[in-house]
């Protein structure tokens, strides 16, 4: 079984869709957070064995708030242990990576599911902070203020 294959069958386990898609090495899913729904894919590696899992924002920032964006994730990027934000400054996409090298490993759930569920609450839990610098007139440091004291209450 290839860690493609590992991945969607745990995702299927967990109630997730999943679509294969005719490159034979991906697959997309779909997440319902508490802040938003969006489009995740998982991409392979084969010849290396290595996984990489991405959650793309469900918007676009728009081109006046590229630079304001790209500061909020890299200063929500410092302190991440798992993953990273990455916006593309061509067409505002971002998206989150989570990344997996697993030669010689048995893929089992207990070594995916991390991938996974890091990467889509990382997503949900700034996805709110974004938007409000995407679309709003917040700051970066704001923004994050706020997630910070939102974690804080639930800790």
């Amino acid at each position: 079984m290839t860690v493609l294959e590992k991945l969607a069958e745990m995702l299927a386990q967990d109630g997730w869709p999943v679509e294969e898609l005719d490159d034979p090495v991906a697959l997309r899913t779909m997440f319902q957070g508490e802040n938003g729904k969006w489009v995740c894919y998982a991409h392979t590696r084969e010849d290396r064995d290595q996984l990489v899992f991405y959650s793309y924002c469900p918007v676009t920032v728009p081109s006046t708030n590229y630079l304001a964006v790209g500061e909020f994730l890299h200063r929500a990027n410092f302190g991440l242990i798992l993953g990273n934000f990455e916006m593309d400054f061509e067409q505002g996409e971002i998206r989150f990576r989570t990344s997996l090298d697993c030669e010689e490993v048995e893929y089992t759930d207990a070594l995916i599911q991390p991938l996974v569920y890091a990467n889509v609450m990382m997503m949900d839990v700034y996805l709110p902070g974004l938007m409000a610098v995407a679309f709003g007139s917040v700051s970066p440091q704001d923004a994050l203020k706020e997630i910070e004291s939102e974690q804080a209450k639930q800790e």
